[in-house]
């Protein structure tokens, strides 16, 4: 298995389908929502995953709230966190993973 992927198509949702419900997943998911899924993808900059609950919804959790000790979750890990932004240019919720919080 490659360490990078991009969602494969069987798993993600359709573009078509995320856009159409995007209203929907931002008002069921405001600012500061505890949300969990499944990882479908990782990419250097961050893991995409599906939204438990919400269908038609992706999430992204960004590395650049990843601390330099950890590493990406792998394909299939069940991860959850905080909403922290709607990225609406491309229909995703910005996520910061609970594993990912600095205790302080």
């Amino acid at each position: 298995m490659p360490e990078f992927s991009w969602p494969d198509r069987a798993l993600a949702p359709d573009p078509d389908a995320i856009a159409q419900c995007w209203p929907a997943t931002v008002s069921a998911l405001p600012l500061g929502s505890h949300v969990s899924g499944r990882v479908i993808g990782r990419q250097p900059f961050g893991v995409f995953f599906h939204l438990d609950g919400v269908p038609n919804a992706v999430g992204l959790a960004e590395i650049t709230a990843m601390p330099s000790s950890m590493e990406l979750p792998a394909l299939g890990a069940t991860v959850a966190g905080e909403v922290i932004w709607h990225a609406d240019h491309n229909c995703q919720v910005m996520v910061r993973l609970d594993e990912w919080r600095v205790s302080g």
